[in-house]
């Protein structure tokens, strides 16, 4: 699942203009072309990598991930471009769950496509796995696990809950950006948890 939307994402960033890799994406501070870099370095970590660039980086995770994009980004989109297509069928992986590469994919996949608009179709089960594991991942790993001590998550399309309190439904899709910080998912969300979760 991982290897395909990695290669569907390749697909479409094969298709943008060089203004589109400049657009701001949805991961706060980073454009279309950092999150492609992103997913690069991602791609290449392997556990004891993971855990040697973490040392590096003072224990801090967003330095860690930024020193990865600086040096995963080529000087123009093409040659990252050419990056992600040779790490795309790698299996290496930091430490931590397997459904942990399928947010990274997913969630990094709207990243990008949200702002240029572009529509993907993302299989069910992958998009379930990764909610799932967001809502058992702390929040300084980046997932929801305390925030669902105070409100309930109810998809529309598959029938999940998880978490008690008032309720938030909306698309799984919608619910697994929401618990991973993208804001903009919240206007197709409903339910009068809303305002915990914002």
């Amino acid at each position: 699942m991982v290897h395909a939307e990695r290669a569907a994402l390749i697909g479409d960033l094969a298709g943008l203009g060089d203004a589109q890799w400049r657009t701001v994406s949805l991961c706060e501070g980073w454009t279309v072309h950092d999150v492609a870099a992103h997913l690069v370095d991602n791609a290449r970590t392997t556990r004891l990598g993971f855990l040697t660039g973490l040392a590096r980086a003072g224990f801090d995770f967003e330095r860690q991930n930024a020193a990865g994009v600086e040096r995963e980004r080529g000087t123009t989109p093409e040659e990252t471009l050419r990056r992600l297509r040779r790490v795309a069928s790698r299996t290496s992986a930091p430490p931590g769950p397997l459904d942990s590469r399928l947010v990274e994919e997913i969630v990094h996949g709207e990243d990008i496509r949200g702002p240029l608009g572009l529509a993907h179709a993302y299989p069910q089960e992958a998009v379930m796995r990764a909610l799932r594991l967001q809502t058992r991942t702390p929040t300084a790993f980046g997932g929801a696990r305390e925030l669902l001590t105070r409100i309930r998550l109810t998809t529309t399309d598959t029938g999940f809950t998880a978490g008690t309190g008032p309720s938030v439904t909306g698309p799984a899709l919608c619910l697994l950006l929401a618990v991973s910080g993208r804001r903009t998912a919240l206007a197709d969300l409903t339910g009068p948890g809303l305002e915990a979760l914002a």
